[in-house]
């Protein structure tokens, strides 16, 4: 028997970075790589588009739906991101960390604040950081579509949301997304061999020494 039949508890991994740093592209890269990790679906009031698939990547919502499980305490976290409310649903999360599945969330620093204060045991936290100021910018002018009116203001933001990486377990400078994205699947791979998860390596011990 491995530590892969050894009944484990799952994890909430948390990646958060500036606008620019690589945390979509590392995202993706992280969920195409480990089927073991997937992205957490979120309820919302936006309205859905053509090409999306409600409970697959949304749960759409009304506005007063969505009041009514905040009120009720049925979000994890929440946030009100451009006129539209996005939350993280706390039964099905509980569901899939019981059943030993990991979820991924690409949240900002307030998500992951909420997060911790309710779920602190199951939450591991990275941030990625750029490898330098200038390089952060020549990025977000390279997508080409924002102005540079645009591209002032989610740098002034950058800075504000990088003054939070001290709050994270963990923190990566994206220099090479290779390398950043094999850091990623270290500490994931070191957090799910937490004694404290493995939920049934104490009967696996008992078999041993019996």
């Amino acid at each position: 028997m491995s530590n892969n039949d050894v009944a484990r508890r799952g994890l909430m991994l948390v990646l958060s970075s500036p606008s620019g740093a690589g945390k979509t592209t590392l995202s993706r890269r992280l969920l195409d790589s480990d089927r073991g990790i997937a992205l957490s679906v979120s309820v919302t009031t936006r309205p859905r588009r053509a090409t999306e698939r409600e409970g697959v990547d949304y749960y759409f919502v009304g506005q007063e739906e969505f009041a009514d499980l905040a009120d009720k305490g049925e979000f994890l976290e929440h946030a009100t991101v451009f006129g539209n409310r996005y939350g993280t649903p706390r039964a099905v999360v509980l569901d899939e960390l019981a059943l030993g599945k990991d979820i991924l969330f690409d949240i900002d620093w307030q998500g992951t604040q909420q997060l911790k204060e309710k779920m602190r045991d199951d939450l591991v936290s990275v941030f990625i950081l750029p490898p330098s100021h200038a390089e952060l910018e020549r990025r977000l002018k390279s997508r080409a579509e924002d102005t540079d009116e645009v591209v002032a203001s989610r740098m002034a933001k950058a800075a504000d949301e990088i003054s939070h990486w001290p709050e994270y377990d963990y923190v990566i400078v994206n220099s090479h997304l290779d390398k950043a994205l094999m850091d990623i699947q270290a500490i994931l791979n070191a957090e799910r061999l937490r004694r404290n998860r493995q939920t049934g390596i104490a009967a696996f011990a008992r078999k041993l020494t019996s």
